[in-house]
């Protein structure tokens, strides 16, 4: 007792940033023992390990609610204050935050450190200057050591997040109000740390290491972080200045927000504080009492009576709610304890089980296990009855409840809300498994629990950072601060990486950032992302242009690729044939590598064109063309190789046979409806055609090339005539037929007696890839008449040995309306439009006779040139019966229906009779058209 007496206690009081916390740890180490009580489990958990990095694991002890570390020889005990072991006698005892004496939850404690807690050599209180009266009155002899804040700290007023400077915190007094501003800090500057006192001091050094290492500039946080912890803050922004105590909404007080505003400025840097969101500025006795230090000082500390009496329920309550009569203390309001006590009290299993002061003494130690959970006092009641009864009973927890408690929480999936709902959950448990004699196997439920805690935190603190930190942009942001050169990864598939963090892909010189979840954390990205970019820009641009022209292509649009990506557009110009480039480059990568990717383009596009277009050039430089000749040559060249002859009719009537050679020498043809140049016909020069001459006359579609080997397409009047020229194809009827295939087919027509009639050989149906039906109505296109009869099949003799010839004429006469000659060699057809299951029966099933296979049709073609009809023209007049066979016409016809009479009648055909013709079917787009995207468009103006 004298040398407890003759202790020495002194009063370290200053503002925060004094370092009276560090000063209390190397005063401690200066004596054998020591203890030192710390207001959060955060902190006691900070102290320990900086005093077990001085002096090693084995001589410091950590002692919390919820953690006990104690090892062999244990000399320094780190603790929460109420876990202070101070029946120990240590050389040396100290108080953190002596000013939590006024605080009215948990104020009583400190109050009864401050009178009763001592070193036997010496004692220390840290805190704030407002307690000097206080501890001056309630503590004889005691010494104060006055100590000056190391730096300045000023008010910079109202700043928005967007405009928040960096290493700020941002202050919330909720969990919801922490979780919003966190969410904008991500969206605006790339992410934050979150501290709250609620966490676990896993997780909340997992989070403060986010923003000590840099990962993040921007720190959201309760007013837990006024509590002690050293982090390196320049600024501290109040998002509001009111709070929810546990009973009511207020208004914080100066020395509050001063304990808050305090952690910016460590050391000797000066600090900053402020407002944002919604918080109004503060007053301006407010601010200059937090710049200067000045507060009013602590009247009234929290107390609560230590001598309790377990004599009965009623004399513990009496006990617990004493007054004093000392003038600087003031009864605490029931704590949670007291609550639990008085919910347990009234309960008649409890009452029953009360028959000694040992039993009330036991329920009193259950009802001071904290309530983490926060339900509700009555859940929280409930739950200590049931431990209550474990321990009066059997003397022991149930293993098997325990357990079951244990596991139900042993999840880590969820998200923030949950996770941090378990942690709460599995405190409780923690700190029944640190209670002495409670559980059996205290080891075992110690780490159990302990286990269970460290996955929780894990899960939580990965939450937190997947919701609030984009880690890419703070990535980005951090090696951007340092001035280090950012240096961005393509792989092949374009995916862009910086440091290992995708943000977004390359498609050829264009940027595509990865998706974001706001405007501004795009803005964001972009800026971070730049900087890396530029450097892969120039790379990329000299890859370009030593690319092989294999590797670029143009689209049907008028794009142009490099390989998948699109990097430029063709843009119309004067000269058909010296189109221009427009390059697809982000202005980031600068004039340069867009002027060298234009340039790229340009020659690959003027190679193609050379290479394509070869014949139509030479002959536009052949000097030896003169007059007409070169007249016709411009002419072609304009037209890109492909002119319909009734457009030039005059000029190729007018042109002598020795200017025609010169011209068949560049490989012009002069068909008898096209004139052409046949190379030009072929799938690349016609698809480049249609490109150019598209773009030349300022079409907003381009119509695009037919599949190559087509020889007819279907002709939908919607389209213009001059796009089917383009293609290479010409209208006739309901097709289309294939420029270089209609001047064969003319060729074989010029051979045939087209006044009296003549039929369709399998040579025409073979060049032209049609059926006996598509041909008629083809051939009706090119201006004949098609006359439609049926005859009898001609049988075959058997007695006579028949050779291939007339085995193959034989087949191709016997063919059926809808069958291609049998003989002729297969070529690549666009195959003709399907009836709808609900269309009419075709025309032939209406006009066969019953013995239909005995029977063939056959179609008569003669001239009669009108003028074409489109789709919509009106049906042709009713055809008349079959009629009797008649002698072979002159040219060699061979014998059927009379069309004319029979000559020995003298009668004119009885057109009459004739059944009606079916009306022709409305005819629709066909999908494999290479004009159906432009129909479609047609079709829905209309």
């Amino acid at each position: 007792m004298n040398m407890r007496a003759n202790a020495r206690v002194v009063a370290v009081l200053g503002p925060t940033n004094t370092g009276k916390t560090h000063y209390a740890i190397e005063r401690m180490l200066a004596h054998r023992t020591g203890v030192i009580g710390l207001p959060l489990r955060l902190l006691a958990r900070e102290v320990y390990d900086r005093i077990k990095a001085l002096r090693g694991p084995d001589c410091v002890a950590l002692v919390t609610g919820e953690e006990r570390i104690i090892p062999d020889r244990t000399q320094y005990w780190v603790c929460t204050v109420e876990a202070m072991p101070l029946e120990i006698g240590a050389d040396f005892v100290a108080i953190d935050e002596i000013q939590l004496c006024a605080d009215p939850d948990r104020g009583h404690v400190f109050t009864e450190r401050l009178l009763h807690a001592r070193g036997l050599h010496e004692t220390l209180f840290m805190g704030s200057d407002t307690m000097r009266s206080a501890i001056a009155a309630l503590v004889p002899g005691v010494q104060f050591n006055r100590r000056e804040r190391m730096s300045k700290l000023s008010y910079t007023g109202s700043k928005k997040l967007s405009r928040m400077p960096a290493r700020s915190a941002i202050v919330g007094f909720s969990v919801e109000n922490v979780y919003a501003i966190a969410e904008l800090i991500r969206r605006q500057k790339g992410g934050c740390a979150v501290v709250m006192g609620a966490l676990s001091p896993r997780t909340r050094n997992a989070q403060v290491e986010l923003y000590q290492n840099g990962d993040v500039d921007y720190l959201v946080a309760t007013d837990a972080i006024g509590m002690g912890l050293n982090l390196d803050i320049k600024h501290v922004a109040f998002s509001a200045t009111r709070k929810f105590d546990g009973r009511r909404m207020r208004v914080l007080n100066p020395d509050e927000l001063a304990q808050i505003a305090g952690r910016a400025g460590r050391y000797q840097n000066d600090g900053f504080f402020g407002v944002t969101g919604e918080a109004s500025p503060l007053d301006d006795e407010v601010i200059e009492a937090i710049e200067n230090h000045q507060f009013l000082p602590v009247r009234k500390l929290q107390w609560r009576n230590t001598k309790l009496e377990f004599g009965s329920p009623k004399r513990l309550l009496d006990s617990l709610e004493l007054h004093t009569n000392n003038d600087w203390l003031t009864r605490a309001r029931d704590a949670d304890d007291v609550v639990a006590l008085k919910n347990l009290l009234v309960l008649p299993e409890v009452q029953d089980r009360l028959r000694d002061p040992r039993d009330l003494r036991l329920l009193w130690d259950v009802c001071r296990i904290p309530d983490f959970r926060g339900i509700s006092p009555t859940e929280h009641a409930s739950l200590l009855g049931r431990v209550f009864e474990f321990l009066h009973g059997p003397g022991r927890i149930d293993p098997d409840w325990l357990a079951r408690s244990i596991q139900r929480i042993d999840r880590t999936e969820g998200d923030i809300d949950a996770l941090s709902k378990r942690l709460a959950y599995i405190r409780t448990w923690t700190y029944i498994a640190q209670r002495k004699a409670w559980v059996d196997d205290e080891k075992h439920w110690r780490e159990a629990t302990r286990a269970v805690e460290d996955r929780l935190s894990d899960a939580l603190h990965t939450r937190l950072t997947q919701r609030f930190v984009d880690r890419r942009t703070s990535v980005l942001l951090r090696r951007l601060k340092q001035k280090e050169s950012l240096v961005a990864d393509v792989n092949d598939k374009g995916e862009v990486t910086v440091e290992g963090e995708l943000i977004g892909r390359l498609e050829g010189f264009r940027f595509k950032q990865d998706k974001t979840a706001s405007p501004d954390e795009a803005k964001t990205l972009r800026q971070a992302s730049i900087a890396a970019l530029v450097p892969l820009f120039h790379l990329r641009a000299d890859t370009f242009y030593n690319a092989p022209d294999t590797e670029f292509d143009f689209t049907e649009q008028g794009g142009l690729m490099w390989g998948n990506s699109a990097v430029g557009k063709l843009v119309r110009s004067e000269d058909a044939l010296r189109p221009q480039v427009d390059a697809f480059v982000d202005d980031e990568a600068g004039p340069d590598v867009a002027d060298k990717v234009r340039r790229r383009l340009q020659h690959f596009i003027d190679r193609k064109i050379a290479a394509l277009f070869e014949p139509l050039l030479n002959m536009s430089r052949d000097e030896t063309l003169s007059g007409l000749a070169r007249g016709i040559a411009f002419q072609m060249v304009e037209a890109m190789g492909v002119i319909p002859r009734a457009q030039i009719a005059n000029d190729i009537k007018a042109l002598d046979q020795d200017a025609r050679g010169m011209l068949r020498k560049h490989g012009v043809r002069f068909g008898q409806f096209t004139i052409f140049l046949p190379l030009l016909l072929k799938p690349a020069p016609t698809r480049l055609r249609l490109v150019l001459r598209s773009l030349h006359e300022g079409l907003d579609e381009f119509p695009e090339s037919p599949p190559p080997g087509l020889v007819t397409i279907p002709h939908l009047t919607e389209v213009p005539t001059a796009h089917y020229t383009m293609a290479g194809y010409h209208p006739a009827g309901a097709r289309a037929i294939r420029i270089d295939m209609l001047e064969r087919l003319a060729d074989l027509l010029r051979a045939c007696d087209s006044r009296g009639g003549f039929e369709a050989t399998p040579d025409m149906l073979s060049i032209t890839g049609t059926t006996l039906e598509q041909f008629a109505d083809l051939m009706q296109g090119l201006g004949y008449a098609a006359e439609k009869g049926t005859r009898e099949k001609a049988k075959p003799v058997v007695e006579a040995p028949v050779d291939a010839g007339t085995e193959q004429t034989t087949a191709a006469d016997s063919s059926g309306a809808e069958d291609a000659p049998a003989e002729v060699a297969p070529v690549a057809v666009e195959p003709a439009e399907t009836a709808p299951a609900d269309a009419p029966p075709a025309e032939v099933e209406n006009t066969q006779p019953a013995d239909a296979d005995t029977l063939e049709v056959f179609y008569t073609f003669t001239w009669a040139p009108r003028p074409r009809r489109d789709t919509n023209r009106p049906a042709r007049k009713p055809e008349g019966e079959a009629r009797g066979p008649r002698k072979a016409a002159k040219g060699g016809k061979p014998k059927g229906d009379g069309r004319k009479g029979g000559k020995g009648d003298g009668r004119k055909p009885e057109r009459d009779n004739r059944p009606p013709r079916p009306e022709p079917k409305p005819q629709r787009i066909d999908p494999d058209n290479p004009f159906a995207a432009a129909l479609a468009g047609f079709k829905a103006k209309d």
